[in-house]
């Protein structure tokens, strides 16, 4: 591409690296065998050492080069200097070599919000799922979600020693997505993937009334959408509270770069504002196919429990 890309490839073509430094950081902290867990707010909601460095490297990076986007990280952390080690400032050449969506072109660092989860399934890294694993980075405009980095730290991880581990796709809204293979669910089968850890009757209800051939429970809003995206799952549903902003931001990108939907369980879009609450306070559903057969199916006892503000 000739010229001075625009800013939100240059942003993409940044949190591409640091996604990337991100699953190293990830590795490394489970090989030293001490994992620096906390407890947040009870036994389902855990911080690690790798959530704090990787949070750490994420924001320290992307504000280093890039010092008007806003930047929302899960993770509540002391203002502290950041280690030089935990700064990426490498750029994924492929990127800046593709053309930006000319709806973009013009976007100002400002005008960006990102969102960040450090480590989307914590409970289960802590517990030795590490395919449910990823790092997402997730970029906003306009209060929509356009582009969106995916790293998954132990892809390929049960291949053993000798392996390429750990993988990262991305995607923009107008260009499409990238670092895998999309398929799809074989026609006429209904899986639904939902929560493993978060479950309740509304959750359960729903995805009964989705009528599914088969359900998955899986970790981590990151890894589900990849099971959409592969072909593994028709639909993602969680028809409760516990999705954050930052779960969601940068797949849902990913998954509408390819013709996908994720809304809330009322068929609304949520909003990614630097403002906005960040609880995604309606549930989630998304799909990569079909998605008005699976928001006709959500009862109604579902739509009174999750009420719109």
């Amino acid at each position: 591409m000739s010229g001075n890309p625009a800013v939100v490839m240059r942003l993409m073509a940044s949190a591409y690296a640091v996604a990337e430094k991100a699953g190293a950081i990830t590795r490394r902290v489970l090989q030293s065998g001490d994992l620096g867990i906390v407890e947040k707010t009870g036994a389902n909601d855990l911080q690690t050492l790798a959530d704090r460095l990787v949070q750490q490297s994420i924001c320290a990076s992307l504000s280093k080069h890039f010092p008007q986007i806003t930047i929302i990280g899960e993770e509540d952390l002391p203002e502290e200097e950041v280690k030089e080690d935990l700064i990426e400032s490498g750029q994924f050449e492929e990127i800046l070599q593709k053309a930006c969506p000319v709806e973009f072109n013009t976007l100002k660092e400002e005008e960006l919000v990102v969102w960040v989860d450090p480590l989307d399934g914590t409970k289960e890294y802590t517990e030795g799922l590490l395919d449910h694993v990823t790092v997402l980075i997730g970029i906003a405009h306009g209060g929509k979600a356009i582009a969106g980095v995916i790293n998954q730290p132990f892809y390929n991880y049960e291949l053993g020693a000798g392996a390429q581990m750990g993988r990262t796709l991305w995607g923009v809204l107008g260009l499409g997505a990238f670092g895998f293979q999309l398929q799809e669910v074989p026609d006429g089968k209904r899986i639904v993937t939902t929560t493993r850890s978060h479950s309740n009757k509304l959750v359960t209800d729903c995805v009964e009334a989705m009528e599914p051939d088969e359900v998955i429970k899986v970790g981590g809003a990151g890894n589900k959408i990849i099971q959409l995206l592969e072909g593994e799952a028709s639909a993602y549903v969680f028809a409760s509270l516990g999705c954050k902003k930052w779960d969601t931001c940068a797949p849902e990108a990913i998954l509408h770069a390819v013709g996908g939907k994720l809304t809330d369980m009322h068929g609304n879009a949520y909003r990614y504002d630097a403002n906005v609450k960040h609880m995604n306070s309606t549930g989630v559903l998304a799909t990569l196919r079909n998605h008005q057969y699976y928001a006709s199916r959500v009862p109604q006892s579902v739509l009174q429990a999750l009420k719109t503000d």
